[in-house]
């Protein structure tokens, strides 16, 4: 027996889908009109440009990202990961365990460690100016990575990958969300890493998502000049000494005359074009707004002491962790700010001090600061490095890389406060409780900035990637 038509027709709408359900009806005019609207959508989206704001995949915790990246490898024994054992058992033999075959003796710490806050979090004294902010910080002392070499640890610190350039973390996150701030890039790079730029770049993403680095002209206001620190954005580039700003539009617009033709030529599309055209448009709308964000003269004496702004040892960082709060506040997506010289191999004791003394009160003045500003509910502050340091001593005073445990903390954005994650063993060699990987930990920051890491996807090469790759578990003990 045939089914009736009206059962036929429920069939044609329930199983079909709606654009073949337009198509058949009223003769297709409702495909037509929504065609038409569809075509008005591009349209919006192609005019707001790669950098609009995108919604989040769900109710976002956090809406910005200050990471302060302590290149070279921070040693969490004797920073975060507090062991009273290793203080008892200092001088013995190192245990013969994953490899270890004792050559070496175990080497305490040399600063003190106590408990702050209310929530009893154990500090290192080389960290007495944050640790007054230790209810804030989360605490990591699991993280692991997959290789004990710089150029590999710190690459995928940034890029989850080890082996192949990948689009960086920041680039990920512009990608996903876009910027606030259509005048200001929505990634920067402060003091940028030498000969790094892949874990700051975009790879196969379009180039709008790599970050503008900030140094050159502007490294002597922030330390001394590095050899090959990186020209980008510097404050007498931004606006031209020859040209007023109608010269200078005129000449951008013939600039982007020449990349549309060769879009054209692209077939339309090329995401490589796409990217300059969009970077010389907001270079262009940057003239007014940079100069602006980055002049810190306003800035009251109080603020800038709370930063050590004009201290020897502390000016330098202050001066960055002030921009980074800055930028944040001008709706910056993602700033990154870098501390070199982490790598302790020997002379720890007065190496390690130093380089702690140089971004404790910085950082500590950028934790009140945000949250005095009611910035820090919905900015990330991460601080770490791309791996810790041995138990044993190398040398008479040094220790050896440690990628298989080490300490990182977040603060703000949803995270939990005043909060130990995980652990390493008696030691500090390995991390044996609640342990989280790199690809762990990337999947856990998109999650609090409302991204979920396996729908964050790009096709290139014939599949989709993301930033944790196939890997990737969302702690979600550490979200408030």
């Amino acid at each position: 027996m045939m089914p009736s038509t009206s059962s036929r027709r429920r069939g044609t709408v329930t199983c079909g889908s709606r654009r073949a359900f337009l198509r058949h009806s009223a003769n297709g005019f409702g495909l037509l009109a929504f065609s038409a609207l569809a075509a008005e959508a591009a349209e919006r989206d192609a005019a707001a440009g790669p950098l609009a704001p995108k919604p989040p995949h769900f109710a976002a915790r956090a809406k910005h990202v200050i990471f302060l990246c302590m290149q070279g490898g921070p040693s969490h024994i004797d920073t975060f990961d507090h062991k009273p054992k290793l203080f008892t058992d200092s001088g013995k033999a190192a245990p013969a365990a994953a490899g270890r075959r004792g050559q070496a003796a175990l080497l305490a710490p040399r600063w003190k460690f106590s408990q702050h806050g209310r929530s009893g979090l154990w500090v290192s004294s080389l960290f007495d100016e944050v640790a007054r902010h230790a209810d804030k910080l989360c605490v990591i002392n699991s993280m692991a990575t997959d290789l004990p070499a710089h150029p590999q640890a710190f690459a995928q610190l940034h890029t989850g990958a080890t082996q192949f350039i990948r689009p960086s973390l920041g680039a990920w996150t512009l990608y996903g969300l876009g910027t606030e701030n259509q005048n200001l890039p929505g990634f920067i790079v402060i003091n940028p890493p030498v000969a790094a730029a892949r874990t700051f770049g975009s790879a196969f993403l379009p180039a709008a998502y790599q970050a503008t680095r900030v140094g050159g002209a502007l490294v002597p206001a922030f330390g001394p000049r590095r050899a090959g620190a990186a020209d980008a954005t510097t404050i007498a580039n931004i606006r031209s000494p020859h040209l007023d700003r109608a010269a200078q539009r005129t000449q951008v617009d013939l600039v982007q005359r020449l990349n549309a033709a060769r879009l054209e030529l692209d077939g339309g599309t090329s995401p490589d074009t796409e990217g300059v055209i969009a970077s010389y448009e907001l270079a262009f709308r940057m003239q007014d707004e940079v100069p602006k964000v980055m002049d810190i003269s306003r800035e009251t004496k109080g603020t800038l002491d709370r930063y050590g702004v004009g201290d020897g040892d502390t000016d330098a960082f202050g001066r960055q962790c002030l921009m980074a709060r800055r930028l944040v506040e001008g709706g910056v997506r993602f700033v990154q700010v870098t501390h070199g010289n982490w790598d302790h191999h020997f002379n720890l004791g007065t190496a390690l001090e130093s380089t702690a003394r140089q971004v404790d009160r910085p950082i500590a003045g950028l934790l009140g600061d945000l949250a005095d500003r009611g910035l820090l509910d919905e900015t990330v502050v991460i601080w770490g490095g791309e791996f810790g340091r041995t138990p044993h001593s190398q040398g008479a005073d040094g220790r050896d890389h440690n990628n298989k445990g080490f300490s990182l903390w977040m603060a703000g954005g949803g995270v939990k406060g005043g909060m130990a994650y995980g652990a390493t063993d008696d030691y500090g060699y390995e991390a044996v409780e609640k342990r989280m990987h790199i690809h762990d930990w990337h999947a856990t920051l998109l999650h609090l900035l409302g991204l979920d890491h396996e729908r964050l996807t790009y096709s290139y090469a014939g599949r989709d990637f993301r930033l944790t790759d196939v890997h990737g578990t969302v702690a979600r003990e550490i979200i408030a």
